[in-house]
């Protein structure tokens, strides 16, 4: 017997401390679409998903809750589990980072065994550290002064005893890695991490913390837990069984065909990964692709706004399908998206009620009324046939090249196209006025056996897509349960469904639905604001009178704004403050563009000593207002005159 082929596939191990969001949801449906279409392909699929339990910021967040570490994860690992099973994830494997046996102990091996060949050494750490992001960060790489260049927060001084891993060792090979294989993808994320971290030189990095104790132990020196992008990132091959006494699917499955994950941790898994699996001498994934974020109307989704969208109540009111369908469809796939509430019900409307939905209740509907549901096989061709075909057979070939490339967008595209193409075939044969001529019998029921026939190869297409739908349609067409129609290979054929096949008119597949009103509905399931509840501030230390007066705060008009030429997310700003022009390094890329500064009267402190942000000077600082996970926001001095002193 001939051994399938593999495809591994894996989503980031996601971070449980708060409701999973649609943009969290967006990979985990992605990796379901592609597994579920492998498989739909013959292949043996392992898809792995899962939940990094590790670090600082878990340890405070269940400290706050006043509930032990594990106690607090199990209850927000049970809600992540039952989310995937209402969006009808099809992962074969779950992996939690405190299962003992499966991931730590292994963990501990790999530490051991990468200390030993030299490619971990003890030394003393002292930088500034992120904590929501668990993320060092040297002076050149920061924004805003001390601000993490990932969420744009405050970080910390952090001066422990440390282990280190020797990063700049694999210089080399990363950047062999980047420029003569596509293992990172879209272009746009290659580009960004040779820009931003490899032409400026890997540093040995800080693997291991003293300041807490919530993580997995250092084998020999206990006083340490291995830093958690140490133990989250392994978790792709722990879960697998690498160094446990059963290693079969390591074996089998590894390397990773294709590692998908959000953009904002493309450095971890494109430079920290790979040079962790060449210190192992590990064959690395094939592919790792970086998704960008879905944004609410072009802004970052945000708690504290309340505009961000939750998944399970999409799914409770509108059903599986149309959300994954919306996720896929309307989304490039590697580029950012706006999420509305207009173009999602826009969406259903037009392309799942209008274009799918009416295309399968008219041709079964017809097939009932003008032959009693039965379908008839002849030759009383139409002149609308072969077009008709041979773009089906076009769109065939599209759709697997698409799928394969993870352009979910373009391959639902493709398919429609089809629907499109079949709802134009109605109107071009007209079986209505075919059903009026009895010496047009035998034309009327080959047009409605090739509408149903379309109608099979649309939906055996997007099942892998859309399975709920597929399987609705199947049983509209008198096919559920017969695989040789249903089947990767049958998407080959026109023309399979037997003669005498009874269709059975079903349930609406999606209802149309009221624009404005739907708007509504969506904006109350969502409207709750999590500002207008008590929130614990973590205040700074206590200052002066005498301490304020030492900043001086002045109002600066931007004169000229412009995009930093080795950062993405910084802007070079232009600033008159009074006589003088202060130019400015700005964290703000994600959030302003640059001809949107201009004129703006900001505040600006004016005393801070300049430093260079990523090569180039600045001299002050803009201040910005937003909460953690917010876009930041610019306080405007509206009618003050620049040069103007804030106090």
């Amino acid at each position: 017997m001939t051994k399938k082929p593999t495809f591994y596939v894996t989503t980031p191990i996601y971070y449980p401390s708060g409701k999973l969001h649609i943009g969290h949801a967006y990979t985990t449906i992605a990796a379901d679409a592609i597994a579920r279409f492998k498989r739909f392909c013959g292949y043996d699929v392992r898809f792995l998903t899962g939940t990094d339990e590790h670090g600082e910021k878990i340890q405070k967040k269940a400290q706050e809750a006043g509930m032990s570490e594990i106690e607090f994860l199990d209850a927000q690992i049970a809600d992540i589990k039952k989310l995937w099973e209402k969006l009808e994830i099809s992962n074969d494997d779950f992996i939690r980072t405190t299962d003992k046996e499966r991931h730590e102990v292994i963990i501990q091996k790999i530490f051991t065994k990468l200390y030993e060949q030299g490619d971990i050494y003890k030394g003393s750490y002292e930088g500034n550290y992120c904590v929501p992001c668990e993320s060092f960060w040297t002076e050149s790489q920061m924004i805003d002064g001390h601000k993490c260049p990932d969420c744009g927060r405050e970080t910390k001084i952090v001066k422990e005893e440390s282990y280190f891993f020797r990063l700049s060792k694999y210089q080399d090979r990363i950047r062999d890695l980047f420029e003569n294989t596509d293992f990172v993808l879209p272009e746009s994320r290659k580009n960004e991490m040779i820009k931003n971290f490899i032409d400026p030189g890997l540093e040995d990095l800080s693997v291991t913390r003293t300041s807490f104790d919530w993580g997995i132990k250092v084998p020999f020196d206990e006083d340490h837990v291995i830093y958690v992008w140490i133990d989250a990132l392994c978790n792709y091959i722990t879960s697998l069984g690498y160094m446990s006494e059963d290693d079969s699917k390591f074996k089998n499955y590894w390397p990773a065909n294709v590692q998908l994950v959000a953009k904002e941790i493309v450095r971890f898994h494109t430079i920290i990964w790979p040079a962790l699996l060449m210190a192992l001498d590990l064959p690395l994934p094939q592919r790792v692709f970086g998704h960008g974020w879905i944004l609410f109307a072009d802004d970052k989704m945000s708690k504290s706004k309340g505009n961000i969208v939750y998944p399970g109540q999409m799914v409770d009111k509108y059903g599986v399908d149309a959300l994954k369908y919306f996720l896929l469809r309307e989304f490039s796939f590697g580029q950012d998206g706006s999420y509305t509430h207009r173009n999602f019900i826009t969406r259903i409307n037009s392309d799942l009620a209008n274009d799918l939905g009416n295309l399968v209740s008219r041709t079964v509907s017809m097939v009932e009324k003008y032959n009693d549901g039965i379908l008839v096989v002849n030759d009383a061709k139409t002149e609308f046939d072969d077009e008709l075909i041979n773009l089906y057979k076009e769109i065939r070939v599209d759709f697997e090249k698409q799928m394969n490339d993870l352009m979910f967008h373009e391959a639902l595209e493709s398919v429609w196209r089809f629907v499109r193409r079949t709802n134009k075939y109605i109107d071009e044969t007209m079986p209505w006025a075919l059903a009026k001529d009895d010496s047009k019998k035998d034309q009327l029921n080959h047009v409605l056996y090739n509408l149903c026939e379309s109608i099979r190869l649309i939906s055996t297409l997007i099942s892998s897509l859309l399975p709920d739908t597929a399987r609705k349609i199947f049983y509209q067409l008198g096919i559920e349960g017969f695989e040789e129609l249903t089947n990767w290979e049958s998407t080959d054929t026109f023309g399979l469904i037997a003669d005498g096949t009874k269709v059975h008119r079903g349930e609406v597949l999606f209802p149309r639905l009221d624009v404005e009103e739907e708007i509504k509905v969506l904006e109350e399931m969502f409207a709750e604001k999590i500002v207008d509840q008590e929130v614990k501030l973590d205040h700074k230390e206590e200052i002066t009178i005498d301490d304020f007066s030492k900043v001086e705060m002045r109002v600066g008009k931007v004169v000229k704004c412009e995009k930093h030429p080795k950062a993405d997310k910084l802007l070079v700003s232009q600033i008159k403050i009074g006589s003088e022009v202060r130019q400015i390094v700005s964290g703000i890329a994600n959030y302003y563009k640059p001809e949107d500064m201009v004129g703006k009267s900001v505040v600006v402190v004016c005393n801070l000593k300049p430093v260079k942000l990523r090569g180039v000077e600045s001299q002050g600082m803009i201040l910005a207002a937003g909460n953690d996970g917010d876009a930041l926001v610019l306080p405007e001095a509206i009618g003050a005159n620049d040069g103007a002193e804030v106090r």
